[in-house]
């Protein structure tokens, strides 16, 4: 099975096309499980009308079925909590020019 670490670093690949920063270092990703080869995937969006939201959930969920052990992958979308700039990481801020 597949580390968390390893999912994490699988969704790092998956990057915003609008802000051109990953969805992890964004704090899009609220929570990631993996139960045998079925991966769930809790995240949200930057605002519930991302035009490039259908586009980052099916790039999410390609890159973890990459992984060898990953066969069924389920991305929930919420939007509670909403999404705010504190969720980024340093790095993030720093590519965006967020000080």
């Amino acid at each position: 099975m597949s580390s968390e670490t390893d999912l994490i670093e699988a969704l790092k690949q998956v990057i915003d096309p609008e802000l051109m920063v990953n969805i992890i270092d964004l704090g899009l990703v609220y929570s990631v499980s993996q139960e045998d080869d079925k991966v769930r995937v809790e995240m949200t969006l930057t605002s519930p009308a991302c035009p490039a939201g259908p586009q980052i959930v099916q790039q999410a969920k390609m890159a973890l079925e990459r992984l060898e052990d990953v066969q069924e992958v389920s991305i929930v979308l919420t939007m509670t909590p909403p999404w705010t700039p504190e969720r980024m990481t340093d790095d993030a801020r720093d590519q965006l020019g967020i000080f």
